[in-house]
């Protein structure tokens, strides 16, 4: 009750997020049910959709992350809120925001299962009923156990990782109220250190494993199914999984290297003897590293897959389910980007607004703004095109 008080006087951009992670649970709930249905239809049964469901975690990591970052950009996900009136303590505030994950993936899951229905033509008498029964493979009635269970996967997880990632965080008592009143002379007297991510090694590892991995898997042909390891055609539909799994490795290692690449250019912004405007863009992309880094990196290895499915086979190979998975996936990122990107000008009001007091011009900041994207869009643009070719380097293509 007290989550669904919460939903319904939240700030419009909350609900919003939550609409946004709503959406990503339907398409996940989708495909799900679209590869139950699948293994339904066939005679081999569920040996052959396994495929097709190992798939789905892609779009389902997608929308756990974006799950992740809406949780911790609601104000009741930060330890100290007006919560601590009403006896939320650092306790119960990660499962508050487990529940309201879940319901917002209950509610997506929900509708995928209504316009799943509707579209596979099990509901009559309805606008566009039957539309895409081939594509569904209607025909035979769905088990309800597995049904619910697939349905459910997408809620039940994005709620695990909130309570887990929330209950993990350290509590940071430190309110706008204590910078405000904090004596100018001792927040002047040092600079705070400030965290240094150490993903950017471990992520070059994990390209260069994905490219070596990939590299051998292609040169080493096996056996594909006769309906490919995805519901696509072309190279993508006839991958093997060492393929995949160098592909894989690939995008993880950009998301990982990205905080890492984030740090690194605020400190090459702040190097030698910087003015104010580089001082200000430099320290706040070090301080955003972790924060807006690893959305960065989920958008970037997103936008190098589809750039590299464009090279190989273009966007008529992927068929509908493909253009909803990667859709998905590109959905997520974005609003995980969008969402960090708040979160972190919610971070910085109070030094924003010190630095007002203090007599600094608006422009400034926003200049410092601007200076802090086009580093970014400089950097993270070229590492898109990078993975995407090193994507599609095994191929030959």
């Amino acid at each position: 009750m007290l989550a669904y008080r919460l939903t319904r006087g939240s700030h419009p951009a909350v609900l919003l997020r939550r609409l946004l992670l709503a959406c990503a649970a339907g398409g996940v709930g989708f495909l799900l049910l679209s590869a139950l249905a699948y293994a339904v239809a066939r005679p081999s049964g569920a040996a052959s959709a396994i495929p097709r469901l190992l798939w789905c975690a892609v779009p389902l990591v997608a929308t756990v992350q974006l799950a992740v970052v809406v949780a911790r950009a609601e104000p009741s996900g930060r330890p100290p809120s007006g919560l601590d009136v009403a006896g939320m303590g650092p306790a119960r505030v990660p499962a508050l925001a487990a529940v309201s994950a879940a319901a917002a993936g209950l509610l997506g899951s929900g509708a995928a299962w209504g316009l799943f229905l509707l579209l596979r033509g099990d509901l009559t008498s309805l606008p566009f009923h039957g539309a895409a029964a081939d594509l569904l493979s209607a025909g035979g009635p769905l088990p309800l156990g597995a049904t619910v269970t697939l349905l459910a996967v997408a809620p039940v997880a994005a709620a695990a990782a909130t309570a887990l990632t929330l209950h993990a965080r350290p509590a940071r008592r430190r309110t706008a109220y204590a910078v405000e009143a904090a004596d100018f002379a001792d927040a002047a007297r040092a600079e705070p250190p400030l965290p240094v991510p150490t993903g950017l090694p471990w992520g070059t590892t994990l390209m260069g494993a994905g490219i070596s991995i990939s590299a051998y898997a292609s040169d080493d042909p096996v056996a594909v199914p006769p309906d490919g390891w995805l519901p696509l055609g072309g190279a993508l539909g006839g991958a093997s999984p060492g393929m995949v799994t160098g592909w894989l490795l690939i995008a993880a290692g950009v998301v990982l290297a990205a905080p890492g690449l984030t740090h690194v250019c605020g400190l090459l912004l702040a190097t030698g003897r910087p003015g104010v405007l580089r001082l200000l863009a430099g320290r706040g992309l070090q301080e955003e590293a972790t924060r807006v880094g690893r959305p960065l990196g989920a958008l970037s290895a997103a936008c190098a897959a589809v750039l590299a499915t464009l090279e190989l086979d273009g966007l008529g190979e992927l068929g509908p389910l493909g253009v909803l998975g990667a859709a998905t996936v590109l959905l997520c990122a974005m609003g995980s980007v969008a969402t960090a990107a708040d979160q972190a000008r919610s971070a910085r009001r109070p030094a924003t607004a010190l630095l007002l007091r203090l007599g600094a011009p608006r422009g400034l900041l926003r200049r410092s703004a601007m200076l802090r994207t086009a580093v970014l869009l400089a950097v993270f643009l070229p590492l898109t095109w990078l993975a995407a070719q090193m994507i599609t380097l095994p191929t030959g293509r």
